[in-house]
């Protein structure tokens, strides 16, 4: 994130040590408070690791279907992008966005405010952020997938690697419910108790996107661009040992780090696209993941609309080959993924782009309707039970919280 100089913050430093030192959840509640009784459209919070910082707010922006990320912005985009596979099966829009000029940051426990305009932070935003708003009671009752269905979907992925038509694909499944109370309410606890590292909340009149991400797909400033893909799960009870020792998953997950650097080097200076980390374990809600990173130096004419085009959707998933591996995944998944595995995040000034893999994220109607997609990578090694149990594993934290 570009910096912030003293005088846009609408803090006063060292304020943070207030009696009153509000988290970015406590935050988020309060700016939706105060936008339904101003009759402004409610706010957008990406939460974790984002944009280097803890936290990016829209406190109010209109969030609208079609609206992609800008080739090179000057204000501040927030939106999602679905995955691009029978999308017009799915719950809610394709792509939605909005762009606004001002957002709140939270960094080191400190709130700033940065405006491309130099506008200085509104006071009904400033007021938002010293009161507290409280949540509602709420609940959820999930329908658990086809476990026969995922299995068969499994065998038809194996086969056709057998055939050599696919080395790889991400097959998924789709958990199915009903929200009774506040979806803001629903995201917030959850992300307040599992903390995950790329948390996401937009809404609209379309519905609304509740995201627990731990994936990073693109975080590009100016020119440089790294992507994180995970690929390799056990639950959290497992020795993490246990998957570093596993050929299935370092299989699965290098496989993956070769698409992303096929992907990267379309747009990429020639000779710039290295991996700084592989197959490193790391902890997620429920699960374990083997995490690797991949970097490259694009050059400077190369808008988020080409590094899109080039990466989108994201590797690790659909397969590998990815066209291929897309095409056949159509046939075999009872369900559209929708937002599901595609891209949630922020686009900004300075060549910024911050987008998760929208894994363990949940579609939400506006008549409270709830979908969860849940999926793993398969390849020759895999067993089509321990596929299935890998999918509960990751729902988990999701279905099984209570508020």
């Amino acid at each position: 994130m570009p910096s912030t100089d003293a005088s846009a913050r609408g803090v006063t430093p060292g304020s943070s040590s207030s009696a009153f030192a509000p988290s970015a959840l406590d935050v988020v509640r309060a700016l939706n408070a105060h936008t339904r009784r101003l009759g402004l459209p409610g706010p957008a919070a990406l939460i974790g690791d984002w944009a280097d910082v803890d936290a990016v707010i829209a406190p109010s922006i209109e969030l609208v279907a079609g609206c992609a990320p800008p080739a090179n912005p000057d204000r501040f985009w927030f939106g999602a992008l679905s995955f691009p596979v029978r999308v017009d099966e799915s719950p809610l829009p394709e792509v939605v966005g909005g762009l606004v000029d001002g957002v709140l940051l939270l960094s080191d426990g400190e709130w700033l405010w940065r405006s491309v305009t130099g506008a200085p932070q509104p006071d009904w935003v400033r007021q938002a952020r010293q009161t507290v708003a409280h949540s509602e009671p709420w609940q959820t009752d999930w329908a658990t997938p086809s476990r026969d269905a995922h299995l068969d979907a499994v065998e038809h992925c194996l086969d056709a690697i057998r055939a050599g038509e696919v080395y790889q694909a991400c097959v998924c499944t789709q958990f199915r419910g009903q929200l009774t109370g506040n979806a803001l309410d629903f995201f917030a606890d959850i992300a307040a108790t599992t903390a995950p590292a790329k948390s996401a909340w937009l809404s609209g009149e379309w519905g609304s996107i509740a995201s627990f991400s731990p994936e990073s797909f693109l975080n590009r400033r100016g020119t440089h661009v790294t992507s994180s893909p995970i690929k390799g799960t056990v639950p959290a009870a497992t020795d993490p040992a246990v998957l570093s020792a596993s050929s299935k998953d370092i299989a699965e997950n290098v496989m993956i780090v070769d698409l992303v650097r096929n992907d990267l080097g379309r747009v990429a200076r020639i000779g710039s696209v290295t991996v700084p980390d592989l197959l490193t374990v790391v902890g997620a809600p429920g699960v374990w993941h083997l995490v690797s990173t991949v970097a490259a130096e694009l050059n400077a004419d190369v808008g988020h609309d080409a590094l899109l085009d080039a990466t989108f959707p994201p590797a690790s998933v659909t397969g590998t080959p990815k066209i291929r591996a897309m095409e056949l995944l159509a046939d075999w998944e009872g369900d559209a993924r929708g937002v599901y595995c595609g891209a949630i995040g922020v686009a900004g000034p300075d060549g910024l782009l911050d987008l998760n893999v929208a894994i363990r994220t949940v579609a939400i109607t506006p008549s409270n309707n709830l979908t969860l997609g849940v999926g793993g990578g398969i390849t020759i090694d895999s067993s089509p039970s321990a596929e299935w149990q890998e999918c509960l594993d990751k729902a988990a934290s999701i279905v099984d919280f209570s508020a």
